[in-house]
């Protein structure tokens, strides 16, 4: 890769680490940063995580990368898998694992997988944000979206009242009318 081109790359994913906006990165922010590069500038952008930690870290940004390395080999069997929420109820599924595993990890006094499954929330958050944004998927897909990206969004926020929430949302008038009442039967 010629230099000028390496800049460039360096600069987008700068670019892309002030759009979102937090002050300390992990690696759920290092994974959002390397699908974003994919998803603006195609396949050409492409980059490892380990490159993007580089990157942020050179330019003087907080990189937290041992959240992961303290609870990668012994809990990420736990976190397969966990953010596939094409649906509502693949969604509300998907929630009520992360869920469980907190209140597991907690419990288990393992402080490291909590922040673990925590920066996972947020991960589905922003995946779910970023196809709520994306002006190439379809209205109702959108819609959809930025549904599942509030339900994320409160269950990050108040994780003991969450399904209360969700169940009493399902039921609401607006959301009836968005999505229908079958939506909220199914996940009952």
């Amino acid at each position: 890769m010629s230099g000028a081109t390496e800049e460039t790359k360096k600069q987008r994913i700068l670019e892309l680490a002030r759009d979102l906006g937090v002050e300390q990165f992990t690696p759920a922010e290092v994974e959002q940063i390397r699908r974003q590069l994919i998803a603006r500038f195609g396949a050409s952008a492409k980059s490892s995580a380990e490159y993007i930690h580089e990157v942020l870290e050179d330019a003087g940004i907080i990189v937290n990368w041992s959240t992961q390395a303290d609870s990668e080999d012994l809990y990420e069997e736990e976190f397969r898998d966990l953010l596939h929420f094409a649906t509502f109820e693949e969604a509300e599924m998907c929630l009520t694992r992360l869920d469980e595993l907190v209140r597991k990890f907690r419990s288990e006094g393992e402080h490291a997988a909590v922040k673990r499954v925590l920066e996972v929330g947020r991960l589905g958050r922003r995946r779910a944000e970023m196809i709520a944004r994306n002006p190439r998927v379809d209205a109702k897909k959108r819609e959809e979206k930025q549904e599942i990206l509030e339900w994320f969004r409160i269950w990050l926020q108040a994780p003991e009242t969450f399904f209360d929430w969700l169940d009493a949302r399902k039921r609401s008038a607006d959301f009836q009318r968005r999505f229908g009442p079958k939506v909220s039967a199914a996940g009952q």
